[in-house]
């Protein structure tokens, strides 16, 4: 009986199915195309459906078989048919129709060749889609890996980059304090940024020089003296700067005050509720910014909150905007607007005209081009000032930007909405500030 059965199979492969699946794919070619495109004579189909019999139920057992009707001639030819085939096992059976309907039918053998290459083919598409899926799997484990080892390298080199600049900035502070103190007497913010402002350029100078220590064409020469403070502070008497759009470097305080954290900066999509809103308030938060002009709003302390928030958007096109912190006690808590016709003139008020030439530094705006920052003396008894955010251009015309601010101390917060740089365009703003405790 095994023989018999690895003879089927061997039978069954031919195909290039197993016995099984040629079988039901048979039966199905046999069930949708009888009477269509099959033509089987009537002893024939007996032979088909006795095959069928003898797969599905086995030998013919006439006593667990109900009794035929005297007039079922059909299903009596179908009994006798079944019964004729004996104790044959089922894998014959099953063999006997594939061979049977293979020579009735010479359409079967193509539409199984058919059903064959098309299973190939799946299989060879799902084997090439895993091989293609591993080599991405791969190729993605290795840009991860590429760019862990690109990010290890930038860290590193930035956390030397830091080490190396605080080594420098322990050895040139002293100098540069005393010159800044020079510059800028009682201003402990232009000290600190003037401070800033020399070691950067002492940082860079540093670097120029060991790069050149290590090229080729000086290898054999001797290594020059790193680092030449004087030359930079003859430098830095000629032309001072200083750049308010630089961001924490302005931030460094004497001991008098302490240093302020950064401020937190997201974007909002909501533009329309959000005009809606503030227009259908009591009209202070909608604010035309004329061309040329500068708005600042002052916002003071409350001694119940501990932190500001603010949001502002405009119609149509962008425009600057900075956030300041002034030092001191106020005797209010309201919030005011003012405006003027460049950032300068909230700074200066009436003291313009007893400005003289020693009193001006050229300053480089990076938004408006250059400007000129005065530092009359008697400026040197108001509140100083920091910079908590630089004064930078801002696409509110698509979006609504917001942000935050921890309260450092007591003081009036100086927010700076900056259309000094436009010639012809007003900008109408929309803007809203509150505190949380």
């Amino acid at each position: 009986m095994s023989d018999t059965m690895d003879n089927v199979e061997i039978e069954g492969e031919k195909w290039g199915f197993p016995l099984k699946e040629i079988y039901r794919l048979a039966l199905k070619f046999y069930k949708e195309k009888l009477g269509k495109a099959v033509y089987i004579s009537y002893e024939d189909n007996l032979k088909l459906v006795a095959f069928t019999q003898q797969t599905t139920h086995g030998p013919l057992d006439p006593d667990k078989t109900p009794p035929i009707g005297v007039l079922d001639v059909i299903g009596r030819d179908r009994r006798l048919t079944w019964q004729q085939l004996g104790d044959i096992g089922r894998g014959q059976a099953m063999q006997g129709f594939i061979d049977l309907l293979d020579r009735l039918c010479p359409t079967f053998k193509p539409y199984a060749e058919a059903i064959r290459k098309d299973k190939e083919e799946k299989l060879k598409q799902a084997e090439q889609d895993q091989q293609l899926e591993r080599e991405r799997q791969a190729l993605e484990q290795l840009q991860l890996e590429e760019q862990k080892r690109i990010d290890d390298e930038k860290n590193k080199a930035e956390q030397q980059k830091r080490q190396l600049q605080n080594v420098l900035n322990q050895q040139t502070f002293h100098q540069f304090k005393a010159y800044a103190d020079k510059q800028f007497p009682g201003n402990p913010d232009q000290q600190a940024h003037l401070i800033r402002q020399l070691q950067n350029e002492h940082y860079h100078q540093y670097m120029q020089q060991l790069q050149a220590q290590v090229l080729p064409s000086e290898s054999n020469a001797e290594p020059s003296k790193v680092g030449s403070t004087e030359n930079l502070l003859e430098s830095a008497e000629m032309a001072t700067e200083a750049e308010e759009s630089q961001c924490q470097s302005d931030n460094e305080e004497s001991s008098e005050y302490p240093v302020i954290s950064r401020a937190s900066m997201w974007t909002r999509s909501d533009m329309k509720a959000f005009k809606q809103e503030v227009s259908a308030g009591s009209g202070d938060g909608v604010i035309r910014v004329g061309h040329g002009d500068t708005v600042t709003v002052r916002v003071p302390t409350h001694e119940g909150g501990s932190c500001l928030f603010w949001e502002f958007a405009t119609d149509s096109y962008d425009i600057g905007f900075g956030v300041y912190f002034e030092w001191g006690k106020t005797n209010t808590s309201e919030v005011s607007v003012h405006i003027s016709e460049s950032d300068d003139e909230d700074d200066l008020g009436e003291d313009e005209e007893d400005l003289d030439s020693s009193d001006i530094a050229t300053v480089d705006d990076l938004e408006s081009g250059p400007l000129q920052t005065i530092v009359p003396s008697s400026m040197q008894n108001k509140p100083p000032i920091s910079i908590i955010v630089p004064i930078y251009r801002r696409d509110c015309q698509n979006e609504v930007y917001a942000g935050s601010h921890v309260y450092p101390g007591e003081g009036v917060y100086l927010l700076k909405f900056d259309n000094s740089y436009s010639l012809w365009r007003s900008k109408t703003l929309y803007y809203r500030v509150f505190y949380t405790r």
